[in-house]
């Protein structure tokens, strides 16, 4: 007998919605306080979820597993469109290779040597040991995106990072539902066949959703600016769900198709990140939190030394292992491969992984969910706010470079024009240059300049400076050559051109995609 659900009523609902916005006020608040301590927002999160469960001050019983991994499976694919938007292609592309070893080769020795000491030291059978392995395995996207951007490291570093966090979850997440299957795994040739065509086919469907969705949105006028962010983020689910149904990765495909879009030159692209951003940081909240309230704290009494032998084999032996072996080809510094050691941070998704085996009624799931949370909490504890002091010791902060334009793009489809938002930052060397001087193709001009919340239409002598907004009209044919001639001054001066490319930040002198 199961006992009959009381409906959803109106005072229901409201109190739900008063509880909802409390806990996002709460965390909102937290990411302050976690900004300045170097901690990623995650443990803040996880913290609410737990003071709210069973064990804390607002007693909410909840222990629904399959509920949580399938609301975590939804915010992972928000959390990993949101950080696809935001990687800079021309960043990533030279990293490409070294990240996709480690997401390949660098998993498969972190499972092989972390499942060794969960059967030895701990005493798990390899089922349950190589569950562990592969559920740890993978770095957290959430995390790396958070950590990494506030730190200024080489490119090299912070793109392998980037891109390895992106990839690696999709043969992780293969691994652990393959060992979390009923039947035993019989040949290992056969499963690395199944991963190699699950993960062939996502990247596939990832590039194709990617490349149609970014043509469509750049040819096609939506009559509201607001329809656009909508778009790019059905878009980027679109991506996950038709590779998922096409027994894909549909994580990698997700990744690999919000990538495309975010290195496009979409109209309205500040709103569109904005939205995807603000979208991430609620997934992000969302999925903690519920993970915070499946944890029984009271429980986990004899899991903690456990947690802490793993942990600690997986930092200090699996992870350097895995960097070393993976990146032997491209002869990447020591201390970048020290960094790169250390900044395997754990999260959000080794915690929902860790679901998959509670859902496949797997003997000893429930320790072994407890085991992997202390873990994530106690290792990010230590590693994340480390991080900036080690890349001070290994001598890997970098001085910023010229500070590349933000560009808005608004499509004007009755004039078959463009309206481009130009806010010069800093950094910029558009800073001392004339108007006359910026030499924009005939089609396009300077109309309009905000300075110091005062707007006036400039002449062709007025001189540009730091944190001027330039309202720039340009016609359909010589948009794009405007917004090139117009990166090419911010990056190299007023005699960009006149003594070859003007420097992009990748040394090739090539355009990259709107930012």
């Amino acid at each position: 007998m199961t006992r009959k659900e009381r409906p959803l009523t109106v005072h229901h609902l409201n109190q739900l919605l008063f509880v909802c916005s409390l806990v996002l006020l709460v965390a909102v608040a937290a990411v302050r306080i976690s900004s300045r301590s170097g901690l990623p927002t995650l443990l803040a999160y996880l913290g609410i979820g737990v003071a709210m469960g069973q064990d804390g001050i607002g007693d909410v019983q909840f222990d629904n597993a399959e509920l949580t991994q399938v609301i975590g499976y939804a915010a992972l694919v928000v959390i990993l469109a949101e950080g696809g938007l935001s990687t800079k292609w021309k960043e990533i592309r030279p990293a490409l290779p070294a990240a996709t070893s480690l997401a390949l080769v660098g998993v498969a020795v972190s499972v092989a040597v972390t499942a060794t000491a969960a059967h030895f030291l701990i005493g798990f059978d390899w089922r349950q040991a190589l569950i562990i392995g592969a559920v740890v395995s993978s770095t957290d996207a959430a995390a790396v995106f958070s950590v990494l951007r506030k730190l200024p490291l080489p490119a090299r570093v912070t793109g392998v990072l980037e891109a390895e966090s992106g990839f690696n979850d999709a043969p992780v997440v293969i691994l652990v539902v393959a060992f979390s299957t009923a039947g035993p795994v019989e040949h290992w040739y056969v499963l690395l066949g199944e991963i190699a065509l699950e993960l062939a086919i996502g990247a596939a469907i990832g590039l194709a959703v990617g490349w149609i969705g970014s043509f469509g949105l750049r040819h096609v006028a939506l009559p509201a600016s607001g329809l656009y962010p909508i778009a790019v983020m059905a878009i980027a689910v679109v991506a996950y769900a038709a590779g998922a149904l096409a027994h894909g990765s549909g994580f990698l495909a997700v990744y690999l198709a919000s990538m495309m879009l975010g290195n496009a030159r979409l109209p309205h692209w500040p709103a569109t990140r904005g939205f995807a951003e603000g979208l991430g940081w609620i997934a992000q909240i969302g999925m903690f939190v519920l993970l915070g309230l499946l944890v029984t704290p009271h429980e986990m009494g004899d899991d903690i030394w456990p947690a802490l032998v793993i942990g600690l084999v997986l930092t200090v032996v699996a992870r350097p292992l895995s960097v070393v072996l993976s990146l032997l080809p491209f002869r990447i510094p020591w201390q970048e491969q020290t960094l790169m050691s250390w900044a395997g941070l754990r999260g959000a998704v080794p915690i929902i992984l860790a679901t998959i085996p509670m859902v496949s009624g797997i003997e000893e799931s429930r320790r072994i969910f407890n085991i992997v949370f202390v873990l994530v909490v106690v290792y990010t504890l230590i590693q994340g706010p480390t991080l900036p002091w080690l890349a001070r010791k290994l001598r890997l902060g970098e001085s910023e470079g010229p500070a590349d334009l933000g560009i808005e793009s608004a499509p004007l489809e009755r004039l078959r024009g463009h309206l481009l938002s130009v806010n010069i930052p800093p950094g910029s060397r558009m800073h001392g240059v004339e108007v006359a001087e910026l030499r924009l193709p005939a089609g396009a001009a300077v109309t309009l300049v905000v300075r110091e919340e005062k707007s006036f239409v400039p002449l062709p002598t007025t001189v540009l400076r730091r944190g001027d907004e330039l309202l720039v009209v340009t016609t359909d044919p010589v948009r794009d050559a405007a917004e090139r001639r117009l990166r090419a001054v911010g990056q190299g001066g007023k005699l960009a051109d006149w003594l070859g490319p003007a420097p992009t930040g990748d040394g090739t002198g090539h355009r990259h995609g709107t930012r």
